[in-house]
């Protein structure tokens, strides 16, 4: 596999850099946030509720457990 650092982009085609944007703290506190398997899904996950009042995620998993 390349070492070149995946490419992203905005439904009219603009690329975004998604460690520009900020993480929500959801994310800190999900099992998945340090998977690399995960990191794509994540990422457009943010990247689609940039700006909204609150994020949401379906695929969360406390690091807990809980």
């Amino acid at each position: 596999m390349s070492d070149q650092k995946l490419r992203y982009f905005n439904d009219d085609g603009t690329e975004f850099d998604p460690d520009l944007m900020s993480k929500p703290s959801l994310c800190v506190t999900c099992k998945k946030d340090d998977d690399s398997s995960e990191e794509v899904l994540c990422n457009l996950n943010r990247a689609d509720q940039q700006g909204e009042d609150s994020f949401k995620c379906y695929a969360y998993e406390p690091i807990s457990g809980k």
